[in-house]
């Protein structure tokens, strides 16, 4: 069986708690903060103005060899302006949640990504986390930091 791995990274952001929110509760944004080469795209339709929890959102995304996968995640809680929590219903894990806080703090906001994943294929599943995996999150996750960096200044 293989594990469950978590994947943390915390960024202050020098702007406010309203426009830091709106900026990464909103699903179109997704594009814009990962890397073009993922081809990442999003299938689903947008309902409402603002993120709510049992919202779905489908996408493509080609992290390995350009080969598409379908992703679903469910938006499973929302507080504004503090948190929300996606996890994956369909995709390429075997388990995903993904936990986005947001605390004000002198200069901004302090914003932490919590991420638990577990990749399928037993032990197979642990090699390739050490060998793609797992640093393929690192670089979208700077890939995200840089976007952010220039999106809200350093």
């Amino acid at each position: 069986m293989s594990k469950v791995y978590q994947f943390k990274k915390v960024q202050v952001i020098p702007a406010s708690i309203e426009k830091v929110w709106e900026f990464f509760s909103s699903p179109e944004n997704l594009k814009t903060i990962t890397p073009s080469h993922l081809g990442f795209q999003i299938l689903s339709e947008k309902y409402g103005d603002t993120m709510y929890a049992g919202e779905l959102i489908e996408y493509t995304v080609k992290p390995l060899l350009g080969i598409p996968l379908y992703w679903m995640t469910e938006i499973t809680q929302v507080v504004p302006m503090k948190y929300f929590i996606d996890e994956q219903r369909y995709g390429p894990y075997s388990f995903w949640h993904h936990q986005h806080h947001f605390k004000e703090v002198d200069g901004g906001v302090e914003m932490t990504d919590i991420v638990h994943y577990k990749i399928p294929f037993w032990f197979l599943g642990d090699i390739a986390n050490s060998l793609i995996v797992k640093s393929q999150l690192e670089k979208i996750f700077e890939f995200r930091k840089e976007v952010t960096d220039k999106t809200f200044g350093k």
